[in-house]
């Protein structure tokens, strides 16, 4: 999900993703499979592989399942099944942009469990286009305070490309152009600067405050998509206060 309050944001995801690791390692397995299929088992020579596996990195999948799950991709694999990428796009209460990642089989399953959920949660679906002109794509790394300092993640991020390094309440947020990312993600990495999370996301152009009330609801429709087995990533436009996250765990 996406907003400036990326770190109430990630360290919602994760709590919840801790408590669901099954069903998280379960996605990031099924995006690393089909990014096999499509270009090889190789990630220095497979972006999208190379994105699949810092996602699955993400959300803390041990690097022998991630291993398997590219071998297993090499093999046979996905018993058949031939996914396409869909995204869905909506609104949730209070004019909420929410875009809506899939990563299906079987589109005519997918789509009324995304329109449900939206009409459920105070919401609605926009045609193709609607919602997603007013979000760009961004790879995004957060780095705890603890593990680096400002001036050592200036020199070695920017030199490597980032656009940006912003500090946030418990840590620094970089950001980079999809073409940088993997160059960025690699230096700190070198650099043997632990990483919260790192990611290729849609990050919006502008954002709607959400006070207590209508943070409950977009968070509460944010995780009914995510419950989806086809759902990869839910981005939104919501800016969540760390005060108001906290008040809704």
């Amino acid at each position: 999900m996406a907003g400036h309050s990326k770190w109430a944001n990630i360290k919602h995801r994760k709590a919840r993703q801790d408590a669901v690791k099954g069903k998280a390692w379960s996605k990031a397995s099924r995006a690393i499979m089909v990014a096999v299929k499509e270009g090889g088992s190789d990630p220095e020579m497979n972006l999208r592989l190379r994105y699949s596996i810092e996602d699955a990195k993400s959300v803390n999948m041990p690097k022998d399942t991630i291993k398997k799950a590219i071998e297993k991709a090499s093999g046979e694999g996905n018993d058949g099944a031939v996914y396409q990428d869909i995204r869905y796009e909506g609104y949730g209460a209070g004019g909420v942009a929410i875009l809506v990642d899939c990563l299906t089989e079987n589109v005519q399953r997918t789509a009324p469990i995304v329109r449900h959920a939206f009409e459920k949660h105070g919401g609605n679906m926009a045609k193709t286009g609607a919602v997603s002109f007013g979000f760009h794509s961004r790879g995004v790394i957060l780095i705890e305070s603890g593990k680096t300092t400002e001036e050592q993640l200036m020199e070695i991020a920017l030199e490597a490309g980032a656009e940006d390094i912003m500090e946030q309440d418990g840590g620094f947020e970089v950001v980079t152009d999809v073409a940088s990312f993997i160059t960025v993600k690699d230096a700190l990495d070198a650099a043997a600067i632990e990483t919260v999370s790192a990611e290729i996301t849609m990050v919006p152009d502008m954002t709607v405050a959400c006070d207590a009330g209508l943070a409950q609801k977009i968070m509460r429709l944010i995780d009914v998509l995510e419950e989806c087995d086809d759902v990869q990533k839910v981005h939104s436009n919501a800016d969540i206060s760390s005060d108001v996250m906290a008040a809704l765990e």
